[in-house]
């Protein structure tokens, strides 16, 4: 059986607000750590039938790339509800409302 690890070390300041993020994976093809912006890390609890989440930010990371970050990831959670479960209509309603907050971006930041 083949066994993969996905780490994460974070850098927080004095007031414990992440500074630094950085990941690594064992089938990473760049190997070592990577420095990212953004952690959004949702675990499954199958016994209390609830996700628990992990939602951290760099301190430096601008507002517009943390909402685009939240709408890539719930664009890609539709993909995921498509390809898992065939619920079209689920993953519909989940790419309309991702279009409606990029509207939503783009009105209030300028087009990126």
């Amino acid at each position: 059986m083949k066994h993969a690890e996905i780490r994460f070390s974070i850098e927080l300041d004095d007031q414990n607000i992440p500074d630094k993020i950085f990941w690594s994976a064992t089938d990473s093809p760049n190997g070592g750590l990577e420095e990212t912006k953004a952690i959004n890390l949702s675990i499954w609890d199958h016994r209390r039938k609830e996700t628990m989440r992990i939602d951290l930010w760099a301190k430096d990371m601008p507002v517009d790339e943390m909402k685009r970050c939240v709408v890539d990831t719930i664009l890609g959670m539709a993909d995921m509800i498509r390809t898992s479960t065939d619920d079209e209509v689920m993953a519909a309603h989940m790419e309309e409302l991702g279009s409606k907050l990029i509207r939503h971006i783009k009105e209030t930041h300028g087009a990126k």
